[in-house]
């Protein structure tokens, strides 16, 4: 793992403090956004990776990671992720930076790019994209929250299998723990205990059938005028193949890569994942 500086600040509403790992640097920034039930670690093989010739910056949204977790649940929502985001580059002095964004990242990177292209050099969306299928939400829906007792660190890795195993079907049980590692943390006693707040779950309706979240075409028109990578898992069931042709179609100067054996979410250690985002931020910097 790149060495990085902690870095704490105040959520754009002051309610809490949030945290970023900044791994320093003079090159292009890069802010790379995790998933729903995620956290920074996600990015530690890409940010070693980037952070010789890029200033990475990697946060976790409230309720995730380091960051405190909101006594609100209704803030958990990425009209006000993204606001921390901003809030986030004001504070470390980023005038403009590249986004690389995972699922729920991708559709902050998305917001993000509508509202102040202006401030991004250009996005990598990572297996999400204007339309969601409900069949990925509802296997999403399936486990956020829902996390049984986990007493050791190979139950935990379990569970990482159990939750996502048809998204990497060939992980051994070694990246299985190593998924763990990246889902849990350690309390006091060196046990593993789940890296987010439960209460992040309430964007799903426990009772009722998974609805898919409003069409999001308009937002993706609107970035045309911002350089974009689409990254799609082979197997993902989010992000279908006919979605990200449409995006293709509708933004046709998007760079597009599909990762081979990988589902919702492709963790951009990939080869083919890793050779793309280093030519498109290459040639942002151009």
């Amino acid at each position: 793992m790149a060495a990085f500086s902690d870095f704490y600040y105040d959520s754009h509403d002051a309610r809490i403090r949030l945290y970023a790992r900044d791994y320093g640097g003079d090159g292009l920034p890069v802010i790379c956004m995790h998933g729903l039930s995620r956290n920074a670690a996600d990015f530690d093989w890409l940010a070693a990776h980037l952070s010789p010739r890029y200033r990475v910056i990697v946060p976790d949204q409230r309720g995730r990671g380091l960051s405190g977790w909101d006594a609100e649940p209704a803030n958990y929502t990425p009209a006000l992720y993204v606001q921390d985001m901003f809030k986030l580059m004001v504070d470390l002095g980023v005038a403009r930076a590249a986004l690389v964004g995972t699922s729920m990242g991708g559709i902050m990177a998305m917001i993000m790019g509508a509202m102040a292209p202006q401030s991004l050099a250009g996005l990598v969306i990572n297996d999400v994209g204007p339309e969601i299928a409900v069949e990925g939400l509802e296997r999403i829906r399936s486990y956020v929250g829902k996390s049984p007792p986990i007493t050791s660190w190979t139950d935990a890795a379990a569970r990482a299998k159990e939750t996502n195993g048809v998204c990497f079907p060939d992980y051994d049980d070694t990246d299985w723990m190593a998924f763990a590692r990246r889902t849990y943390h350690a309390d006091a006693a060196g046990l593993p205990v789940s890296s987010y707040d439960p209460a992040i779950s309430g964007a799903f309706d426990p009772n009722g059938p998974v609805v898919a979240p409003p069409d999001m075409w308009a937002l993706w028109d609107a970035l045309k005028g911002l350089p974009i990578l689409g990254i799609r898992g082979q197997l993902s069931d989010l992000l279908t193949e006919a979605t990200f042709g449409q995006m293709l179609e509708r933004h046709p100067a998007m760079h597009a890569v599909t990762v081979a054996n990988r589902g919702h979410a492709p963790m951009l250690d990939e080869p083919e994942a890793v050779d793309a985002i280093d030519a498109f931020l290459g040639g942002l910097e151009n």
